[in-house]
């Protein structure tokens, strides 16, 4: 199956200092976050609040869902955390 992003939903998690979203495969959900300096890094500014995070991600969807794809077709796991480097 290919990996597909059809809920747009994402969440700010503070504790774990990303953002996570989910991905399908088929009929299975793969969890996905997003390091905060990874979405700096795809913004070009560095956030400093919940909503900035959340704007950073939305406005860097496309290549977050590219490197996710990216990261999923390496094989198997069950989450997956894209950090800055995933990104250069």
């Amino acid at each position: 199956m290919t990996l597909t992003f059809p809920n747009r939903s994402r969440s700010y998690d503070e504790a774990g200092q990303r953002v996570r979203f989910i991905g399908h495969d088929g009929m299975f959900e793969i969890p996905f976050g997003v390091e905060l300096d990874a979405l700096a890094t795809a913004k070009s500014a560095a956030p400093t609040a919940e909503a900035g995070y959340l704007a950073a991600f939305d406005s860097a969807r496309d290549k977050i869902h590219a490197v996710a794809q990216k990261a999923y077709s390496h094989g198997r796991r069950n989450v997956y955390l894209l950090t800055r480097s995933d990104f250069l």
